[in-house]
């Protein structure tokens, strides 16, 4: 496989001599697994159209496309998983399926079942599965499996005396982690950027957070609170409202004159931006109402909503990421990080600033994520009760 002609850099070039039809290709965000990707089409399929499945936001920011355009492919379509079931009847060509979204058994897992029965197909994902339930729909794909019961019958024991199937152990599974390592392709970077992550450890309201928790009161609109959604909304309200918490920023802004930062609600956009304003500095936002580019003067700070904006661009004139307050969802926090972590970044070292205090939900938060699992209200709250 001549690969040299396709300007990689040497880990790319690594892993397109591993890559097969079928495989993951694992790379952390920032790593370039799209253009190794498309590497291993024009090397491997190139007369095929060639499909890309991808998340919304990269399909709209139209980031394929940039990548697409370098390798002069004429023949493509880039969509989003939401229209996956739009492409079930697609034959003899090559799929790419980025930010892997097949697991379970949903409507999106019955269509990438139908598409990898008529092509050829890989799958990008920088956060490979966590159990041997997450690789079931890949192994069905691969052809070690009939199907979910197939697989069952064979590698999971059930809990007994349960109202719902509830896994006990797995068993036979020096065969899943074989199967698991002929489908999986790990990109390993050799990046010379070293991060550095630092939980910043604030102070939150205990009274006005037990006046909330314990009285089930609205401490903002004095009114009872009424749902449970709205019950963690202002439980993380009181602490991410916190004076300690502005201040933490402030001083990192001082030490990072050019930072992003990171941000779950409205209410800490308005701190965020009356803080910059305080403070002279140039101010630019990605959100559901606002898309302006990054700043390009000497002090500048980035808010970027999680949802809008945790993927589909980069940033390389910045080593610095503050995340205001924790996300939900481990994989929306990784994508968040790689905001900044490219392989051609000019800095050495990167900076990741956790802002958490000790409250209750935010350690929950916290325990989550460190177990790279998203946080879920309703097991919190009955965790309390």
């Amino acid at each position: 496989m001549s690969i040299q002609p396709l300007n990689l850099f040497p880990h790319q070039q690594t892993a397109l001599q591993k890559m097969h039809d079928g495989c993951i290709l694992v790379g952390e965000v920032g790593s370039g697994k799209s253009r190794t990707a498309l590497a291993y089409y024009i090397l491997a399929h190139p007369s095929k159209p060639l499909y890309v499945i991808t998340t919304a936001k990269k399909r709209d920011t139209k980031e394929w496309d940039e990548e697409i355009g370098i390798f002069n492919i004429d023949t493509y379509v880039v969509d989003s998983w939401n229209n996956i079931k739009k492409y079930v009847d697609v034959q003899d060509a090559f799929v790419i399926f980025d930010e892997q979204r097949v697991v379970g058994c949903g409507a999106w897992v019955k269509s990438f079942y139908k598409i990898t029965k008529k092509n050829k197909w890989i799958l990008l994902t920088a956060t490979p599965g966590d159990t041997w339930s997450d690789y079931i729909p890949v192994f069905i794909a691969n052809g070690y499996y009939k199907n979910k019961t197939d697989f069952n019958s064979k590698h999971i024991v059930f809990k007994p005396f349960m109202k719902y199937p509830v896994i006990d152990r797995y068993v036979d599974t020096g065969i899943l982690i074989r199967q698991r390592n002929q489908i999986l392709v790990v990109m390993r970077t050799k990046k010379e950027a070293v991060k550095i992550r630092h939980d910043m450890k604030v102070e939150y309201d205990k009274k006005l957070y037990q006046r909330v928790y314990r009285d089930r009161w609205d401490v903002y609109e004095d009114e009872p609170i009424l749902e449970t959604g709205k019950l963690c909304y202002l439980l993380r309200r009181v602490v991410n409202s916190d004076q300690s918490r502005i201040d933490e920023v402030r001083n990192l802004l001082f030490l990072h004159p050019k930072s992003i930062i990171f941000y779950n609600f409205t209410y800490e956009l308005h701190i965020l931006r009356d803080l910059a304003s305080e403070l002279g500095y140039e101010i630019g936002e990605w959100n559901g109402e606002k898309h302006t580019e990054v700043p390009q003067g000497d002090k500048w700070v980035y808010l970027c909503q999680y949802t809008a904006a945790a993927e589909g661009w980069n940033c390389i004139t910045t080593n610095a990421i503050i995340f205001y307050s924790l996300n939900y969802s481990y994989r929306t926090t990784v994508q968040a990080a790689g905001r900044i972590d490219r392989i051609n970044t000019p800095f050495d070292q990167l900076f990741y600033y956790h802002l958490r205090s000790s409250a209750p939900i935010d350690l929950a938060i916290s325990r989550a994520l460190s177990n790279k699992r998203n946080f879920n209200e309703k097991t919190f709250l009955d965790s309390r009760s």
